[in-house]
């Protein structure tokens, strides 16, 4: 591949210079005025537009979601624009808070269309647009910059009579089309003629929208235009300056981020991204990106996937699972060291009774988007002990022992290696219970009795305060009663465990908790062993209602595994 002659860079072909920049040093403090324009731009791009049922599906979306400006369509398009825009007036499905917004060419007859779909609407937004840039008024239509100022003077003139003799309360718009594709001061010369003809004022604002229709140059760029554009356009005061980002280059919310910060004060986009080629500004991923920050968004999107449903079926296009906050796995890690973080975040925060959302990896609470914890660590061949654990713990309520952790990980490392796919929970767990708590060989415990306090051996006085322990097991499927003494009863069950022939060890690790709250809750036990011949630590786990008991089943447990 050679670029080099075939594609210029963009500033070489559009000056943009902007040596008193201040954007940078600007922080997002506020939520913008959202607009949707799911409905239009984003209907547009569909292979199979929406017919009036998902068209309706994803108006109640919108209005759900806090939506007060929604571009419902291009009525004077096509016929099925313009009913839906009637269907939505006529059967008053649009609340009193919501102002519904509709795109025109700057030809009258279309204008006229327009008026006549939006009759009896209590208030909408009249969306004028022409293209200003030169590259089209070059190629495409054949005219310099008069005749581009001259067609659009004489829409707007247009709609400022129908604006003026109709009952609804008309907002006006206006978009320079390919607004990046425009020389600076050309875009800011037709605005200003815009402006001429609306006359706007600070109590009668107009909405002068800046599309970045094909995204051309890096982020910071576009912010320097908004920059400029601010700067010199009169009337400022008067006017909502709008944008409208494109995702050629893959950077739309990163180009409305700086937009914002530069001076623009409203958003254009769709649910998740859809539009033309690569697709319009992702709303969620900016809303979520601002309440990531500590910003209102000033929209509900608390239930992200009930969202992306919704879009998945009116717009029939699958949403990646590592879409930024609404893909299935942006809230999941394979990665073990990503696993361990995430799991003593969430630890450190429930130790500490903190509020502050401090998760190293999650930059928001999944719960905040009605997401759960259970997904966040799964398993495969890239996961550590951590992750194991984790998904032991959460999952199932066994708190394994630090020194356990590679143990167990090792074992579904092996799984997961072998079948080179994902381990699920229940693979977790059918190998912990095949592992640990179903192995009776060749050791099956029978029954277990202590006594504290003196006791005599055939040899000594044992001291007062050790534990005489009683054990009776099963050895390779023969019956033995096996005494022991010892410090207590976990240590007197070891000493008698080693009457045994061939039985030696060392205990090393021993751990216990509560399965469940209540009197009746079972106890899981965790018991490390050195066995004498045999490399490493070696770990049993034992669970029961005594306590006790569970003590001794783990201590069985690590033998037999040891054996």
């Amino acid at each position: 591949m050679d670029p080099e002659g075939k594609y210029a860079p963009y500033l070489s072909t559009f000056k943009v210079e902007n040596p008193q920049r201040t954007w940078p040093d600007r922080t997002i403090t506020a939520a913008p005025i959202w607009c949707s324009v799911d409905l239009r731009d984003g209907n547009q791009a569909l292979v199979q537009p929406m017919d009036q049922r998902r068209k309706l599906t994803m108006w109640e979306m919108l209005l759900k979601l806090g939506f007060k400006e929604i571009e419902i369509g291009f009525p004077s398009a096509a016929a099925v624009e313009f009913s839906f825009t009637r269907y939505l007036i006529e059967n008053k499905l649009i609340p009193e808070d919501v102002t519904i917004q509709a795109l025109t060419q700057a030809r009258s007859h279309l204008i006229e269309r327009t008026f006549e779909a939006l009759d009896g609407a209590k208030r909408a937004i009249v969306h004028l647009y022409n293209s200003t840039s030169e590259l089209q008024r070059r190629v495409v239509f054949g005219k310099n910059r008069s005749e581009i100022i001259d067609l659009m003077i004489a829409g707007a003139e247009t709609i400022k009579s129908l604006a003026q003799k109709t009952s609804t309360e008309i907002m006006l718009e206006y978009s320079p089309e390919s607004f990046t594709g425009t020389e600076m001061e050309f875009a800011v010369e037709i605005c200003n003629a815009v402006i001429d003809v609306w006359k706007p004022t600070p109590d009668r604002k107009i909405i002068i929208n800046l599309p970045a229709t094909v995204e051309l140059s890096t982020p910071n760029i576009y912010a320097d235009q908004i920059e400029i554009f601010c700067r010199n356009i009169k009337e400022r005061e008067s006017i909502i300056v709008s944008i409208h980002t494109h995702n050629d280059r893959g950077t739309a919310v990163a180009a409305a981020e700086l937009a914002l910060m530069a001076g623009a004060e409203r958003v254009e986009g769709t649910l998740l991204g859809n539009g033309e080629r690569t697709g319009n500004l992702d709303m969620i991923t900016l809303a979520l990106n601002l309440f990531s920050q500590g910003v209102d968004p000033n929209l509900d999107l608390r239930q992200i996937k009930e969202i992306r449903a919704v879009v998945e079926s009116c717009t029939g296009l699958s949403i990646s699972p590592r879409h930024p906050y609404a893909g299935d796995l942006v809230f999941t890690a394979f990665s073990g060291s990503h696993q361990d973080a995430i799991s003593k975040g969430i630890r450190a925060m429930q130790e500490n009774g903190t509020t502050r959302w401090e998760v190293p990896y999650l930059p928001i609470d999944p719960a905040d988007i009605g997401r759960k914890y259970e997904p966040l660590i799964r398993i495969n061949a890239q996961s550590g002990k951590g992750g194991v654990a984790y998904v032991m713990q959460h999952e199932f309520g066994y708190e394994l022992p630090k020194l356990m952790h590679p143990e167990f990980s090792g074992i579904i490392q092996s799984i997961s290696d072998k079948s080179g796919a994902e381990v699920t929970p229940k693979q977790v767990w059918d190998a912990f219970y095949s592992t640990y708590l179903s192995v009776e060989e060749p050791l099956k415990f029978i029954r277990f009795h202590s006594e504290h306090g003196r006791h005599e051996t055939d040899a000594e006085l044992v001291d007062y305060d050790t534990v005489k322990a009683t054990l009776v097991v099963e050895f390779h499927g023969y019956p033995h009663t096996l005494e022991g003494h010892g410090n207590g009863p976990v240590d007197a069950c070891k000493r008698a465990l080693e009457n045994l022939p061939g039985i030696k060890f060392r205990l090393v690790d021993f751990a216990e908790h509560s399965l469940s709250a209540g009197s009746d809750a079972e106890a899981a036990a965790y018991i490390g062993i050195e066995f004498d011949g045999k490399p490493g630590r070696i770990y049993g786990v034992g669970k029961h209602p005594n306590t006790e008991r569970a003590n001794i089943l783990a201590l069985i447990c690590a033998v037999n595994r040891a054996l």
